[in-house]
């Protein structure tokens, strides 16, 4: 297999492909042109939405050249892959401000340099076709027996799909053949939700250009408790700072489960393979394993700087060596609330640490709510829901330490 191929197989990203031996040749003969979609349905990519652009990066590092395809003309009818109801649908203003946003994130990440790492937006192509046209040159070649062949169709008959939606295999093909004319591309990758799309590319092309292309997709990422990968108690782990803070985004890593880390670190960083295996290995501390992914992921999303910042206040939140308080998420809250007494269940909800004042609750009535200055170790319980923190509480320099559970923290600054 070729190194590339090898390097992913490796690190979890393989799933299927059209043909691996043949794929294999094309890349031991050179560089390849090869590309990822995606759909700028929201302002943000979230961590699931990464996992095709990691392999994209790991394929650009080997010599080949990779293309970001941003569908800002497929996300106008909505991808029915994967979903269980039809998308809804946005303006076309909505999308474009998206599409920009999108696109400025990848570009963190990925670098385009219009060379080894380009982006390229299927508006320009998809807006201004011409249905007839388009039925005629492109919808001749698809048979809907085959299309309702396909999972994602399959599962979507079972609660309604729309005719709008429908159509969204032929765009994809047709993006693939579209940037197969323009920059020589062989190959489309993408979550294994996309396999079906990406065949019918590949079809499409062999039966129009007569030239032979490939795909080839990589698992849905899940955790070892089965809950999708990304999911937080307040939805999904954006890239956006705005939407989740670095601190927030670094804890979630931290956090994650012992089975988790060796493949997270093989999937979300890139440490040779031989380093993420030895912080894994059997014996070794998880902790120091769980703290270091957490520390690359966020690095490659955020900077190093938000990532040091997070450590440094996850370390002040547990008690360890090098913390900083300052570095904690923080909350300004009004200091005549401590001077009358701060009912602990409106503390905890107006700090942001429980969504409802009912949560809020059950997590005093569980034992879950603690209190602590900055920098104390120990943390007290909150007695029950009619407690109060006052203001005689705070340090000196009006701070507080709230704790949820075991791995929610925030600084509270009365002001």
């Amino acid at each position: 297999m070729n190194p590339a191929l090898e390097n992913l197989a490796c690190r979890g990203f393989f799933k299927q492909c059209t043909d691996t031996d043949g794929l294999s040749r094309l890349m031991d003969a050179g560089p390849l042109t090869f590309y990822v979609g995606c759909d700028p349905t929201g302002p943000s990519l979230h961590i699931g939405h990464m996992v095709p652009f990691f392999a994209f990066r790991h394929l650009k590092e080997a010599g080949h050249r990779g293309i970001a395809l941003i569908g800002g003309g497929t996300a106008r009818i909505g991808d029915p892959s994967g979903k269980t109801e039809n998308r809804k649908l946005l303006s076309y203003e909505n999308l474009d401000a998206n599409a920009l946003s999108v696109t400025r994130q990848l570009d963190r990440f990925l670098g385009f340099d219009g060379t080894a790492s380009l982006w390229a937006d299927n508006k320009d192509w998809l807006a201004g076709l011409n249905y007839l046209d388009f039925l005629r040159d492109i919808g001749s070649h698809f048979s809907v027996n085959r299309m309702l062949g396909f999972e994602a169709y399959k599962q979507r008959l079972e609660t309604g799909l729309s005719f709008i939606e429908f159509n969204y295999q032929l765009l994809q093909s047709y993006d693939f053949l579209e940037l197969y004319r323009r920059y020589g591309c062989r190959l489309q990758i993408g979550g294994d939700d996309q396999w079906g799309n990406i065949v019918a590319g590949h079809e499409l092309i062999r039966r129009i250009e007569d030239a032979e292309v490939f795909g080839m997709t990589f698992p849905l990422i899940t955790t070892a408790d089965g809950k999708k990968m990304g999911k937080t108690e307040k939805g999904a782990l954006f890239l956006d700072p705005a939407a989740v803070a670095p601190y927030d985004f670094f804890q979630y890593w931290r956090n994650v489960r012992d089975t988790d880390t060796r493949r997270f670190l093989l999937m979300f960083t890139f440490l040779p393979i031989e380093e993420c295996e030895a912080l894994s290995a059997s014996g070794k501390n998880p902790n120091a394993a769980k703290e270091r992914l957490a520390w690359e992921v966020t690095a490659l999303i955020h900077g190093a700087g938000a990532a040091d910042a997070a450590l440094a206040g996850a370390k002040a939140a547990f008690g360890g060596e090098g913390g900083d308080v300052g570095a904690m998420p923080r909350v300004g809250l009004a200091k005549a609330a401590f001077a009358a007494g701060y009912n602990v269940v409106d503390l905890f909800t107006d700090a942001g640490l429980v969504s409802s004042k009912s949560e809020a609750r059950r997590l005093v009535q569980q034992g879950g709510a603690f209190v602590s200055s900055p920098g104390a170790e120990a943390f007290a319980a909150a007695a029950d829901i009619t407690c109060v923190i006052r203001e005689d509480q705070l340090s000196s320099q009006g701070e507080l330490v709230l704790r949820a559970g075991k791995k929610r923290y925030c600084l509270v600054q009365a002001t």
